[in-house]
């Protein structure tokens, strides 16, 4: 039995009903697919640092409504190239990145630890939902190409609806779409800023997924970001920590 107090606890284990998850390198590895047509591009990857840098600040602008997709990713192809000196127009920075992205798109594919991860959860009747940042159609083609396109009861796409995370607005559509109040709902992403802190902020359960082990900046005493460093610990993190009693003698199923 539960106390009243126990019950407007934060931390109560069985709050949790579904699962939101990012898309890009939290399901997909996009990062491996990226690195491999930039060498299919260019012949090498040795300029990957630098890509990653110029993807950050334009993908950014995209993100704060600066500029569209197309525009982002043109002009971020513009951008890379003249940070090794060599300015192309933007016909020529077009047919670079068609190139690009045709090749990308080629490569898609999800993580090892994604299919039992979700065929985990579908088992114990966690509604799930995927909220991701980039155009729809896009992001819809991706979710079709690795096979992703009906494991969801529920898609938002930032593209979709005019907000992005961080923006507590999506996390909450997401919330609304599955029926279900914050408290009752875990985001799970690879981005601590914009996916674990935002849903925190949000009123979910933010997860940072850190694939990379990257050392977590100090947060302060109230921050309930939890972090994993693969999917394959999601279950457990569910069970101990943040969802309800009933799944844990499902938890070995992904073991």
């Amino acid at each position: 039995m539960t106390s009243a107090a126990d019950e407007s606890n934060p931390r109560n284990p069985a709050q949790i009903k579904a699962v939101c998850l990012d898309l890009d390198d939290t399901l997909v590895d996009s990062r491996s697919a990226a690195r491999s047509s930039l060498r299919e591009l260019l012949g090498t990857d040795r300029a990957w640092p630098v890509w990653q840098r110029t993807t950050d600040r334009y993908y950014g602008r995209f993100v704060t409504g600066q500029l569209t997709f197309d525009e982002m990713c043109v002009e971020r192809t513009r951008a890379f190239f003249a940070a090794f000196g060599e300015r192309i127009d933007h016909d020529e920075a077009r047919r670079r990145e068609t190139r690009r992205m045709a090749a990308m798109q080629r490569a898609w594919s999800l993580y090892d630890d994604v299919t039992d991860t979700l065929d985990w959860m579908r088992a114990t009747g966690l509604k799930l939902a995927a909220v991701t940042n980039a155009p729809g159609a896009y992001q819809r083609r991706k979710l079709a190409a690795v096979g992703l396109a009906d494991a969801f009861d529920a898609v938002v796409i930032s593209g979709e609806i005019g907000i992005a995370k961080p923006d507590p607005r999506i996390f909450h559509t997401a919330c609304e779409r599955l029926g279900l109040q914050p408290g009752e709902v875990a985001h799970v992403g690879d981005r601590l800023s914009t996916d674990a802190q935002g849903a925190t902020r949000a009123g979910l359960r933010g997860i940072w997924l850190n694939r990379d082990r990257i050392p977590a900046p100090r947060s302060g005493a109230d921050d309930t970001t939890q972090a994993i460093t693969g999917l394959r610990e999601l279950p457990e993190l569910l069970v101990t920590e943040i969802a309800a009693p009933h799944l844990a003698d499902l938890v070995g199923q992904t073991r």
